[in-house]
Formats: structure tokens, C-alpha cells, sequence
């Protein structure tokens, strides 16, 4: 079983329009309502990977509700922490004229100390059960920035594997817990090591940077260029395909549900980086956020190149 954790859930809206215009009003030509955060993505792609999947987070009020009925029918097992705030909504908007989006993120509000005791008690009462534990998103306010690092501790006291997908000082303090995977891009390897990179090669020396810093694995995704891993089993680099993207969101989450679902089946390396930069570009293929169709991985695999980078 895959935990996944969600600590700033939301009910994300996509919007499909024409063209975006500023200070106009504008009709929308559908909405499409999906339970959200990264680690819902998470949660959504393992499952259709085949993998039991047990959400945690927070949630809260109306909106809460309707992101705990949106789960219903997606093979996720909710496991979610009642909270008084109301969970947050997030919108993105797609232009089909200039095939481009628009995200708007409501930051969360805020957790109550006693709300982040409950969590605890949840988390670590789940904790046994599971084979790989996925730390995701951002925090909502109230919950310290220290917050993934003692989830990290507390999932290796338990001896499981933690995977981390963060960004700011969240990233920063879990990455000296030492988890067992993280997965920057270019943006997040700015803020972790200070440094821009462009191409693969300066992202394989980030990734092996990280890796020497204590992370068993560090994966950089380089968007259409793929990615990059450095881990016990050697750098290596997986190509992505040309494909005719529709949707972009959703694409590093998908792939961080591969990568889980590749350590829990206990794949080699090689093929976990096959089988995460295919799944990531079958999200890209279709409309939702954090999905994809069967036929397409069946597609995809094959056409996906991994390398061995040179020393």
C-alpha cells in the first residue's frame, strides 16, 4: 500500500475557455472539478497503476465534503483529518486558442495545533501498513515548516520508504531528515542548492549533489527533456517522446507516483525511470490533472529511452 500525504488539499476547478482577458467577463465553456494537491495526484496516478492507495491530509467544511465525494469512484482509500477551515478550491484556466493555462492557488487556511495532533495520531496509526509513504505539496498555514522533516523521521523510525515532492523551506528542512527520494525541477533545485542549471548535464550534477547530501535518490525533471536520477544504482537519464501535449499540470506528480510504485514493486532502477517519465507523459495526453489512459502507457513504454550517464 502507497500513503500519500496532502497536507493542502483543494478542489481544483479547470476552466476551459477561448482566450483569457484580463478585466473582461467571460463565459467558461466547462468546468471540470477534481479532488487536488499534489498528493491527490499522486494518489490518483498509483491507483491507476494498480497500487492500493491510503490519502492523508486535512479537510474541511462544504468544500471538504464535496473533495471527499470527488474520491469516491478513483480506487482511493480516504483517510483524511477533519479540520473547522474550509478546504481551499484552486483554478486553472486553459486557453484552447493559445493552448496555454492559467493557474490560480488559494494558499489554504489555517490548521489548528490541535488539528496537527490528530494528523500525527493518523499518520502514525497508518504508518505500518504501508510499503511506501509520498510527503507532497505545499503547507497551510499553520502547520511549522519542520513539518515534513518529522514525518520523514517518523516514516524511517517505522522503516519505511519516504518520498518527498516539495518546494521552499519545506523542501529545504525535510531534505535534512534524509529521505529516501526527492523529485526538484529546475525551479526547486534554485531554491535547495542555490544554483540555475539548464540541460542535462548540469541537472545530472545537481541530482548528484543531492544524492551526496544524504538523499538516497534525487530525481531533477527536466519537462520535455525528461530526467535526470542519481542513486544507488548508478546516473541515469531517461528521454521523454515527442508527444502533442494537452495539459501540463499533473506531469511531476504522475511521475512521483511511478517512481513510488516502481520502489514498492521493487523494479530496478532503469525500469522505474521507464516506467515514471511514460506515465508522466500519458498525463500529459490527456485533459485531468494527475490521470491517464491505459492505452497510452501501453503506447508509451516502449518508446521511452533510459541511458546510463557517462562517469
Amino acid at each position: 500500500m502507497i500513503l500519500t500525504v496532502t497536507l493542502n488539499a483543494s478542489v481544483d476547478k479547470l476552466y476551459r475557455i477561448e482566450t483569457l482577458r484580463p478585466g473582461a467577463v467571460m463565459r467558461v465553456k466547462s468546468v471540470h472539478n477534481t479532488a487536488g494537491g499534489k498528493g491527490l495526484n499522486v494518489s490518483r496516478v498509483a491507483a491507476l497503476l494498480g497500487e492500493p492507495v491510503r490519502a492523508l491530509g486535512f479537510v474541511g467544511g462544504h468544500t471538504g465534503a464535496l473533495f471527499e465525494s470527488l474520491l469516491k469512484d478513483a480506487g482511493i482509500e480516504p483517510c483524511f483529518t477533519r479540520i473547522a477551515a474550509e478546504t481551499r478550491c484552486c483554478i486553472n484556466i486553459c486557453e484552447e486558442e493559445r493552448r496555454g493555462s492559467t493557474e490560480l492557488l488559494e494558499p489554504g487556511n489555517p490548521v489548528r495545533p490541535d488539528e496537527i495532533e490528530a494528523f500525527l495520531q493518523d499518520f502514525d496509526r497508518h504508518l505500518p501498513a504501508a510499503g511506501a509513504v509520498v510527503l507532497s505539496g505545499s503547507l497551510p498555514r499553520g502547520v511549522p515548516v519542520n513539518f515534513y522533516a518529522e514525518l520523514v523521521r517518523r516514516a524511517h523510525a517505522a522503516q519505511k520508504t519516504v518520498l518527498v515532492d516539495a518546494s521552499g523551506e519545506a523542501a529545504v528542512q525535510a531534505l535534512r531528515a534524509g529521505p529516501d527520494f526527492i523529485k526538484p525541477n529546475a525551479d526547486e533545485i534554485r531554491q535547495l542548492l542555490g544554483q540555475e542549471i539548464s540541460g542535462t548535464q548540469q541537472a545530472l550534477s545537481a541530482a548528484r549533489q543531492l544524492q551526496r547530501g544524504g538523499v538516497a535518490c534525487a530525481a531533477v525533471s527536466l519537462g520535455r527533456d525528461g530526467v535526470v536520477v542519481s542513486g544507488g544504482e548508478g546516473d541515469l537519464i531517461g528521454h521523454t517522446p515527442d508527444v502533442a501535449v494537452v495539459n501540463t499540470v499533473g506531469c511531476g506528480d504522475s511521475m512521483v507516483a511511478a517512481f513510488a510504485v516502481g520502489m514498492v514493486r521493487g523494479l530496478p532502477a532503469e525500469e522505474q525511470v521507464r516506467l515514471a517519465v511514460a506515465v508522466s507523459t500519458a498525463n500529459a495526453l490527456t485533459e485531468e490533472t494527475g490521470s491517464f489512459r491505459r492505452e497510452d502507457l501501453a503506447e508509451l513504454l516502449p518508446r521511452i529511452r533510459v541511458e546510463h550517464a557517462p562517469g
